[in-house]
């Protein structure tokens, strides 16, 4: 029989926290606030958007619904049938923070 407890969970290091990886809508409205320009398209998105996320159209076209939803962007009509274009909402908020 030991002469002294020993507990395991001593011994172990502690687990290492990793900074969260913020939502693809977190990252376009992140990217949006230094956009300068009173609208965007969606070719603007997928050329000079946030990487990774933003390379193809199928994987832009969520996080941009997602700001629609929470009104930081407006769609506009446009001349062409395949073309998208939106007018960004600017709103007074310091770190605006999107909540899927």
């Amino acid at each position: 029989m030991p002469s002294k407890p020993t507990y395991s969970f001593a011994d172990e290091p502690a687990p290492i926290k990793k900074a969260q990886e913020p939502a693809p809508a977190q990252k376009l409205l992140d990217w949006l606030q230094r956009w300068r320009k009173p609208t965007v398209r969606m070719n603007e998105f997928l050329v000079y958007g946030p990487r990774p996320t933003m390379r193809k159209r199928e994987s832009a076209i969520g996080p941009i619904e997602t700001l629609v939803r929470h009104g930081w962007l407006r769609p506009l009509k446009t001349r062409r049938s395949n073309m998208l274009e939106w007018q960004i909402i600017r709103q007074p908020i310091v770190h605006p923070i999107i909540e899927s």
